[in-house]
């Protein structure tokens, strides 16, 4: 899969300056250690969310976030296929290269959970001076500990389901 970047909000209404001005609004890339298609997203508040795929095979395939116990930051609280747009700067949604499945189950989280600064709506008074933004390098590494994760699990159900020489993934 191809990195791709893109920069499509308009920030300049939101209520004070900071990192993310100069963040990209949206990410894809594919995790060098697991293959796994990865996203970072910009949600409707200002804060970035973050998305791993999983293709048909992998046991996570179409489970339900709230089934999935990983180790990131808030928790899951997405999953879903793909969020199609005519526009590929928007959305939960990847650009696969060629011979790259397309249909994929994305499993993400996001950095707008009580202490996480969401910039749309910033204020002292709400967040209190120990919140702080989430920036592009944290969520990155937060989606790479989570591909880890997903990777692992299937490595984990395929021994000890199928052995460890064949399996779903």
């Amino acid at each position: 899969m191809e990195t791709r970047e893109y920069r499509t909000i308009d920030k300049s209404e939101w209520p004070l300056r900071g990192e993310w001005d100069d963040e990209p609004d949206k990410v894809q890339w594919q995790d060098e250690a697991t293959g796994l298609p990865c996203l970072i997203v910009r949600g409707p508040v200002g804060a970035l969310c973050g998305y791993v795929g999983v293709s048909e095979g992998h046991p996570l395939f179409g489970v339900d976030y709230e089934n999935v116990n990983v180790e990131v930051h808030g928790g899951l609280t997405f999953s879903d296929f793909c969020q199609h747009s005519d526009d590929p700067s928007r959305g939960i949604c990847h650009v696969p290269g060629p011979g790259e499945p397309d249909r994929v189950w994305w499993l993400g989280f996001d950095c707008a959970h009580a202490w996480d600064i969401a910039p749309v709506y910033w204020s002292a008074d709400r967040y209190g001076w120990e919140a702080s933004y989430k920036p592009l390098a944290y969520v990155k590494s937060q989606v790479t500990k989570l591909a880890e994760q997903l990777a692992e699990y299937c490595l984990t159900k395929r021994c000890l389901s199928h052995g460890a020489d064949r399996g779903p993934c």
